[in-house]
């Protein structure tokens, strides 16, 4: 029988508990088993798909389309397992499902109720997630902080779980927080009973307790907090800050972690082999070379609005042995007049995703510096349709090119949107989403990144696309269409042969990167810059 962990977070947010649900599933498949793991968040958005960067971060694509959250990124890196619908559901998600079912009828007459419709649909999630992958093993992460209203019906779902599954068959992690007081001089165990206290007052009883701490929690302290959280002295696991994220699966491991949530389970599984694991976390310790990258982009204000680019950038280094340092440049600030000044010093400019006009004349200016002076440029997405507008204006003279997305009326629209998008009238989950194949020209930067491949898999989120009728000028005018849809309608990536590295993607190669396999185009950029 499936086995359930569910990872619930308490006293404040930011406590890390998406990396402690993605490290304790790397353990657990390093055992031998099969893992899963989902997100549940509370918000009312049926996806973030529609949700501002500066909200909520980056909207991490998995293969089957689905828009999530970020730390559906956080859980593929970790567990190297591509995930699925049912690995992110929201509030919005949940309430919709059931409306349309009560609109069709099928509850034939009920009054419809948090209990037991709403609740009934999370725990369908739970098991969906399980039979549609298979697992020996779900781990379920609840967003938000336990007390929090919006997080309830979840957290009633999960109390529920016990009683459908038995206690032997679900356990109940939650992270909390121990903080240490320098005025005091002394930790303070306090945040982590009351909270506790909040989850037993729903009627769950935690099992394990996860303590993010910034100082070693003394054995006497760890023995009052099991005393007063009323679980075993060996379930009270201390999570340090750390000095990559990386580390942490070892660090849950020397603790125990695993071992007591198989004892729980009454499962055996030889012991984690985490040797190539190690061995990445040295070399990622012992890095010897440096590079800069200019990451010019919208949303630089948030780190997690590039979280995944900016993860494959840095393991892309990691098989070069270098230490790739990335700077986020605001794109709004670059003119021609100052972008020698923003640019200098950067070994490589890499443009990403966004959507909208701001900004986007900055993108431009850049990549026209990188491409003029000979300095290895990738782009993704919008970085891919700014690339082809340079190229347009600035080599093949035509000057007005820019993208029907901010000017549907202009008289040379370089990116026009999809012929199937033209009809579209909701924004939420309407974009091409998900893996698509592209086929890979012999003999380009782009077909040798990918080990010369004829077709790869990649994933998508955009509407517009690169207008076919003006592919003939700039060939002519040396752009080389390295890679399309297996058809030939849909450009997919561009590059100039004669330049260094000059590559840009209309997928999103960061979605299948992994810490210690990184995506081809990053690695031959990195590669690039060496």
């Amino acid at each position: 029988m499936t086995k359930y962990v569910f990872v619930t977070g308490g006293v404040v947010s930011s406590l890390g508990k998406g990396i402690v649900a993605a490290s304790l599933g790397r353990l657990l498949k390093n055992r031998g088993l099969k893992v899963t793991i989902q997100k549940f968040d509370p918000y009312i958005n049926v996806d973030p798909g529609t949700m501002s960067p500066y909200q909520h971060g980056e909207v991490f694509v998995t293969d089957d389309g689905t828009e999530t959250d970020l730390d559906l990124g956080h859980y593929e890196r970790f567990i190297d397992n591509n995930l699925n619908k049912y690995s992110n559901v929201t509030t919005g998600k949940i309430y919709s499902e059931v409306l349309h079912k009560e609109r069709k009828g099928e509850y034939l007459g009920a009054t419809v109720q948090v209990i037991p419709h709403i609740t009934n649909m999370i725990k369908e999630k739970i098991m969906r997630a399980a039979t549609t992958t298979d697992s020996d093993i779900v781990i379920t992460e609840i967003g938000g902080t336990v007390g929090d209203i919006e997080s309830l019906p979840f957290l009633e779902a999960l109390r529920q779980m016990k009683a459908d599954v038995g206690a032997e068959n679900c356990i109940y992690i939650h992270t909390t927080l121990v903080p240490y007081l320098k005025a005091a001089g002394e930790m303070k165990t306090k945040p982590t009973q009351h909270s506790v206290k909040e989850l037993r007052s729903i009627g769950i009883q935690p099992n394990v307790l996860v303590c993010r701490t910034e100082k070693e929690i003394p054995d006497s302290m760890r023995n009052k907090i099991a005393q007063f959280c009323d679980v075993e002295p060996e379930a009270v696991v201390e999570s340090r800050d750390a000095e990559s994220i990386y580390d942490i699966p070892l660090l849950l491991q020397k603790q125990g972690l695993d071992d007591f949530v198989l004892n729980h389970f009454k499962m055996t599984a030889p012991a984690a082999d985490m040797t190539e694991w190690a061995d990445m976390l040295h070399t990622i310790k012992n890095l010897e070379g440096t590079k800069k990258i200019a990451l010019v982009g919208k949303y630089i204000e948030l780190q997690d609005a590039y979280i995944s680019v900016n993860e494959a950038l840095r393991s892309a280094g990691y098989v070069y042995n270098t230490d790739v340092k990335v700077t986020p440049v605001q794109s709004e600030d670059i003119t021609k007049e100052n972008v020698a000044e923003k640019l200098a010093g950067f070994d490589g400019v890499i443009v990403p995703g966004g959507f909208g006009d701001r900004g986007l004349e900055g993108m431009i200016v850049s990549i026209q510096y990188a491409r003029e002076n000979n300095v290895p440029f990738l782009g993704i997405c919008l970085g891919m349709q700014m690339a082809s507008i340079e190229f347009a204006r600035n080599v093949a003279g035509i000057t007005d090119a820019t993208t029907g997305e901010v000017h549907p009326d202009a008289k040379h629209k370089l990116i026009d949107i999809m012929s199937d998008q033209i009809d579209v009238e909701n924004m939420g989950g309407t974009q091409r989403l998900g893996l698509y194949p592209c086929k890979l020209k012999p003999g380009t930067k782009t077909a040798d990144a990918y080990d010369n491949q004829s077709v790869i898999q990649q994933r998508h989120r955009h509407r517009y696309e690169f207008n076919n009728e003006y592919r003939d000028l700039l060939t002519d005018k040396g752009l080389v269409f390295a890679g399309t849809s297996p058809d030939n309608r849909l450009v997919e990536v561009i590059e100039i042969p004669e330049n260094k590295f000059f590559v840009a993607a209309q997928y999103h190669p960061e979605f299948l990167s992994r810490p210690n396999k990184p995506e081809g185009l990053f690695k031959a950029f990195i590669g690039a810059t060496i």
